[in-house]
């Protein structure tokens, strides 16, 4: 996803140097989107958010090789968009969507780095599936709740919250690329924006997760 979440963490790894990023969204930028995504203004409303962000990021990065895939992602696509890509970024608003892509990458041995906001909180997970100690989303959160959205659309959200969050998983992705010590993985960075509080707290592997 290329929008609250994705928008910022595609500046910034675009701004960073990364040369081969693929970007997955199906949806198209919406007035509505303009106040959290910030890859995007007013001309761009009505275009594809692919289309529309591989625009921005290439002024950023002439080098940068962007690969679009105008789809939303599932159960029988994930494997041909993802299979090339080492570490996955999952800025999804779909708790479906979000154990899918975090099974996929238990399954491949891959690195991921999701997070979600809502209202005035957000959250930020890493899990290294190259790491055989490493927990996964469903540790957290075993299947995806009835309301499978987190629609900011309708709940809202603090628009500073989306850049706060797509800034740290951009961080957590350079951080794992580059092998950084103390890893964010088997912690959830929880924030609040309204008081500006931040925890982290331990995630530990569910002996009964699926994934393990």
């Amino acid at each position: 996803g290329v929008g609250g979440l994705g928008s910022p963490v595609a500046l910034y790894l675009a701004s960073s140097g990364f040369q081969n990023i693929g970007i997955v969204d199906h949806d198209k930028v919406d007035i509505s989107n303009l106040h959290r995504q910030i890859l995007f203004n007013e001309e761009d409303v009505k275009k594809f958010k692919v289309d529309a962000a591989t625009k921005k990021l290439k002024k950023i990065n002439s080098k940068i090789k962007i690969k679009k895939f105008c789809t939303k992602i599932n159960s029988i696509n994930i494997n041909k968009i993802a299979k090339k890509y080492d570490l996955i970024i999952d800025g999804t608003d779909s708790f479906r969507s979000k154990l899918l892509i975090n099974d996929y990458c238990a399954k491949n041995k891959k690195i991921l780095v999701t997070g979600a906001i809502s209202k005035f909180d957000g959250h930020v997970f890493v899990f290294n599936f190259k790491k055989k100690k490493s927990p996964c989303l469903r540790c957290f959160m075993p299947e995806a709740p009835e309301t499978d959205m987190l629609d900011c659309q309708s709940e809202g959200v603090l628009a500073t919250l989306a850049g706060m969050i797509g800034s740290i998983m951009a961080n957590e992705t350079i951080r794992e690329i580059l092998n950084f010590k103390n890893s964010l993985c088997g912690n959830i960075l929880m924030i609040n924006a309204e008081n500006l509080s931040i925890k982290k707290v331990k995630l530990n592997k569910n002996k009964n997760c699926i994934n393990f």
